[in-house]
């Protein structure tokens, strides 16, 4: 990998937050696709989740629909960037999720920067699940994903976009990678568990400058951020199935 200019990284809320039942946010759709074309995220009451692609946003919803986001939708936890790939590569045939992440982190050599990852092509499947609309008084994440049904996607077509985090952004982000699906048709995906990726093409943006917005809301200044089981609850709400 080549040495990349400077690239930024922008993020409205925590997920500590998120993880302390803060669903509802102050941004719209429309103002938070100013900051990139890329990304992924959820909707205010916890009402799906969203990725970003090539400037749309889409909702996808329980039942693994998805649908083009209204402008005026609110988000109370989205990571954005603009995709400039630094890498390039086709891979290697018949490779499953923890395949694909190995050869990540042999190209990305450093565990230090945030990288926004696309990888585009064939899947034998891909195992997902979707968050549920919530209600007040909201629970927190670890209940609110807690049964969530799981869609599997068998011979499709799409992309599987999210970011790379660095353990240091642990309660910022997501430590790891986060990752959600969107068919080639624009009509289904859902948060990624797993698949099996017959062929395809991995490409790469390395992120230099995190930019986060916090909610000015009651909810947001009075939430628990640093709970003594932070890495726990983020690893059962984004790797259960």
């Amino acid at each position: 990998m080549t040495t990349p200019v400077r690239h930024p990284i922008f993020q409205t809320s925590l997920m500590s937050a998120l993880l302390d039942g803060v669903y509802d946010g102050e941004m719209t759709v429309a103002e938070l696709l100013r900051h990139g074309d890329f990304g992924l995220g959820t909707f205010n009451a916890l009402d799906g989740e969203m990725v970003v692609l090539d400037g749309v946003c889409h909702q996808l919803r329980g039942s693994g629909e998805a649908t083009v986001a209204a402008p005026d939708a609110r988000t109370p936890f989205a990571v954005l960037t603009r995709f400039q790939p630094h890498v390039t590569t086709a891979l290697p045939p018949d490779r499953t999720r923890e395949q694909v992440v190995e050869i990540i982190h042999d190209l990305v050599r450093s565990e230090n920067y945030c990288y926004a990852i696309r990888i585009t092509g064939d899947f034998s499947w891909v195992r997902t699940r979707t968050a549920a609309r919530q209600t007040r008084p909201y629970p927190p994440l670890t209940a609110a994903t807690r049964g969530e049904p799981v869609v599997t996607f068998t011979d499709v077509s799409g992309v599987v976009a999210g970011f790379r985090t660095p353990l240091y952004e642990q309660g910022i982000g997501v430590p790891g990678g986060h990752v959600h699906f969107l068919d080639a048709a624009r009509a289904k995906g859902g948060h990624v568990l797993d698949y099996l990726l017959a062929r395809g093409t991995l490409e790469i943006c390395v992120g230099t400058d995190l930019h986060v917005s916090l909610p000015l809301t009651d909810a947001f200044r009075d939430a628990d951020l640093a709970p003594a089981d932070l890495a726990v609850q983020i690893s059962a709400t984004e790797n259960h199935s």
